[in-house]
């Protein structure tokens, strides 16, 4: 596998607006080939990159559930495989694969062995992979995928998105998650200074208690907010946007 991104916190905090702009500057600076994995079952990482799932991980796994057996020739595993790839969206620059949702009853812990295999074999082909998790770490727990690059923790600035963060780093120690490098953004940062947005004060106390490598604040930015809100592919926001800037240091 390549590096791998992943990008978590609680719902609602722009973790898939930040995932797209790290797509956008990893093509930007030709890094490429990308994929982008939306964990998200809710789905709405394809939107944000300008393309249309139709098919997700979660169906696939079903419909290779349903079929075990009655292929001939075909192990479960090879049925899965190929099922996922039927369901990469191709676009240029990079691929993208939605994990959707399971339907059904019964125990998928088998399925899901099989799954995180084929996941792995699709991102080692890819020099980066960014990952967009669902609210939580739910995906990184059913140890989907089990080691990152870069983890990146995102927050709005109010007391309660700041003590998730804690939170989501104390189950990232929990579940043994290896990653080599962690970083803190804080979104939607309102300017009060002349030099434009400043992080809260607790930064330095949650930096120090998680030893971040990096802590980042984005700005509230009117061209983001009205991409989101109608639903734009944020590849196509300009190149002096102040947030897609800010997020280089990411990539970087």
């Amino acid at each position: 596998m390549g590096k791998l991104i992943a990008i978590t916190g609680k719902g609602g905090v722009g973790k898939t607006t930040i995932s797209a702009l790290l797509v956008k500057n990893l093509l930007t600076l030709g890094n490429t080939p990308v994929l982008a994995i939306d964990a998200d079952p809710n789905s709405c990482l394809d939107a944000a990159l300008g393309v249309t799932v139709t098919d997700t991980v979660g169906k696939a796994r079903e419909e290779a559930r349903a079929s075990a057996g009655t292929n001939a020739g075909i192990s479960t595993r090879e049925l899965l495989r190929l099922k996922i790839e039927s369901a990469l969206v191709e676009s240029k620059g990079f691929d993208l694969i939605a994990m959707g949702r399971p339907e059904g009853e019964g125990c998928y812990c088998y399925a899901n062995n099989i799954l995180k295999d084929v996941i792995t074999e699709i991102s080692s082909q890819y020099p980066y992979v960014v990952l967009d998790n669902e609210a939580g770490l739910e995906n990184l727990s059913r140890r989907i995928v089990q080691k990152v690059d870069l983890l990146v923790l995102v927050s709005d600035a109010s007391n309660a998105g700041l003590q998730t963060l804690l939170r989501l780093y104390e189950l990232a120690l929990e579940m043994n998650m290896s990653y080599g490098k962690l970083a803190i953004v804080v979104n939607r940062l309102r300017s009060n200074s002349a030099c434009g947005v400043n992080l809260p004060e607790r930064i330095n106390e949650i930096r120090e208690k998680t030893k971040a490598d990096i802590a980042l604040g984005l700005p509230d930015d009117e061209e983001t907010a009205a991409f989101a809100e109608m639903n734009r592919s944020f590849l196509e926001i300009s190149d002096t946007n102040k947030v897609f800037l800010k997020i280089r240091e990411l990539v970087q």
